[in-house]
C-alpha cells in the first residue's frame, strides 16, 4: 500500500514487532462513507477525480481503488512531471489501473461525470498559467450535469476552502478535510489501543477537532 505514517506494537509469540499502517487511506475511505446515505447512488461504478499530486493523492487513489468501486481515476495537477510520478508509483504497487491524466478543458468535456471528488492541493487561487488551467479542468468536471460528493483535503488553516466554495455552488455535497481527520485519529487509536472504533470516544474527537477549526479560523480572520 502507500507510505506508512502510523507505528503500533504488536506481540507475537512474546516478541514485540512493529507495524505500519496508512491511516490517510481509512479516513478518505470513512469520511465518504460515514457522510454519504447512498454510495451506490453517488460513487459506486462511476469514474472518481484526485486533484493533486503529492502523497494524499496517492492515499486517494488507493482507497478509492481499494475500497470505493470506482471505474478509472481521473488526475488533474499543475505538474505533469508529478502525475507521471503517481501513476508510476502506483502501478509499481499494483493499483495503477485505469488513471487517467486528464490536461485539458476539451479533454475534461468529453469524459463522464466523476461521483467522487478527492481534492489534495492547498487552498490559494491559481496564479500560473499551469495553476489556472488546472482550476479550469477540475471547474469543467464540477460543472457536469450529475453532482457527486468532493472530500476537500486541505483544513490549514480553515477547512473552508475556495475549491469548496466552487463545489458548493455547482450543487456537490462537500465533505470538509477534517471528516478524513477524524476517521484517520480513529483508525490511528485502534492501532495505538487495540479497541475498535466503535468503543473509541468519536464525539470527543469531532468536538476537538471542531474546537480547532474554529479557533484556526478566528485566528485567519485577525
Amino acid at each position: 500500500g502507500p507510505a506508512c505514517n502510523t507505528l503500533f506494537l504488536r506481540e507475537q509469540d512474546g516478541r514485540r514487532i512493529f507495524c505500519g499502517a496508512n491511516t490517510d487511506v481509512i479516513g478518505i475511505r470513512d469520511a465518504f462513507y460515514q457522510n454519504i446515505s447512498d454510495p451506490d447512488g453517488v460513487f459506486h461504478e462511476k469514474p472518481a477525480l484526485v486533484v493533486g499530486g503529492g502523497g494524499a493523492a496517492r492515499s486517494a487513489i488507493y482507497a478509492l481503488r481499494k475500497w470505493m468501486k470506482v471505474k478509472a481515476i481521473y488526475l488533474v495537477n499543475r505538474d505533469e512531471s508529478e502525475v507521471e510520478a503517481v501513476i508510476k508509483d502506483c502501478a509499481e504497487r499494483g493499483y495503477g489501473d485505469d488513471l487517467v491524466h486528464v490536461k485539458t478543458v476539451s479533454q475534461a468535456l468529453e469524459l463522464e461525470s466523476p461521483g467522487a471528488i478527492v481534492a489534495c492541493v492547498p487552498d490559494f487561487e491559481p496564479q500560473t498559467a499551469e495553476e489556472i488551467l488546472a482550476r479550469r479542468v477540475t471547474e469543467t468536471f464540477l460543472e457536469k450535469e450529475r453532482k457527486g460528493a468532493i472530500l476537500e483535503m486541505c483544513y490549514n488553516p480553515t477547512p473552508f476552502t475556495r475549491l469548496g466554495a466552487i463545489s458548493e455552488e455547482n450543487g456537490w455535497q462537500v465533505i470538509l478535510g477534517t471528516e478524513a481527520l477524524i476517521w484517520q485519529g480513529l483508525e490511528q487509536d485502534k492501532y495505538w489501543t487495540g479497541r475498535a472504533i466503535e468503543e473509541l470516544p468519536r464525539e470527543k474527537v469531532q468536538l476537538a477537532i471542531a474546537e480547532k477549526v474554529a479557533q484556526r479560523a478566528q485566528a485567519s480572520k485577525l
